[in-house]
């Protein structure tokens, strides 16, 4: 059912600040006058100080909410590799990253708004309990303030920030493929990221006012969202997340931060 477009907001997210030394991945600068909310990299899977200082000054200058996108520490496999991390080490890992990006946030006059899982992690804790356990504890261990959780609904890392008594941000993603079970498509199978820039807008539309999308084997799934994704490292990513806003824009959808 179409949902009613008065008081409609939905925030729009991308992945920044992936880029390490010399090389750069995101149009960061681009994204950050589009987008409501920046999930910046925090140095494990991407990212590096002077990026995170660079993405969380520009972030405020836009008044772009900041996230921390945390990761398995996996340069080399830009996140995307499962690892079998211990719990306890996990939790450490989770902390330290936001605890990083919290000292540039400061330093630009901003915060740390809320934590977003990247790649692997963000898959592994869709359905893997003592994962996604030991993220929302390295999450209450950074004590941000309780900090926000963004993520896939239904999954057991907002199962555990509930239990944790911490607030929970359901997104989606205009460019991924999802399952007949609401989850994502695996990045290693045919059509898992959907490039078509109009098909894209079109999914974000349909997210944004229907609250559903269709799964990669034609069946409508019904999603709840308060935030949209489009994924920096996409070609043409600035292009299409402002196509993205302008439409939603256009069709009486106020796209705003979700804190």
């Amino acid at each position: 059912m179409t949902a009613s477009l008065a008081n409609l907001s939905i925030d729009l997210n991308a992945d920044l600040g992936e880029g390490f030394g010399r090389w750069e991945l995101t149009d960061d600068e681009a994204l950050l006058s589009i987008v409501t909310s920046a999930n910046v990299a925090c140095g494990f899977h991407a990212g590096d100080p002077s990026t995170m200082r660079r993405v969380c000054e520009l972030a405020a200058e836009h008044g772009v909410r900041i996230g921390a996108q945390v990761s398995y520490r996996d340069l080399a496999g830009f996140g995307r590799r499962s690892m079998d991390v211990p719990p306890r080490e996990l939790t450490d890992e989770i902390a330290y990253q936001i605890g990083a990006l919290e000292i540039f946030a400061r330093a630009a006059g901003a915060r740390v708004h809320y934590v977003k899982p990247h790649g692997a992690l963000y898959n592994r804790s869709v359905h893997d309990e003592a994962q996604a356990a030991a993220v929302v504890e390295g999450v209450r261990l950074a004590d941000g303030g309780p900090l926000p959780v963004l993520g896939l609904p239904g999954s057991r890392l907002h199962e555990a920030a509930r239990a944790a008594g911490l607030p929970v941000i359901a997104e989606a993603f205009a460019d991924r493929a999802y399952t007949a079970a609401g989850t994502l498509v695996p990045r290693g199978e045919p059509g898992a990221v959907v490039h078509d820039p109009d098909t894209v807008v079109k999914r974000a539309l349909g997210l944004a006012r229907d609250r559903a999308v269709t799964s990669i084997d034609g069946q409508r799934i019904e999603v709840d969202v308060r935030s949209l994704c489009v994924h920096g490292d996409t070609p043409g990513a600035a292009d299409l997340a402002r196509r993205v806003r302008s439409e939603l824009t256009a069709t009486g959808v106020r796209v705003a931060a979700f804190t």
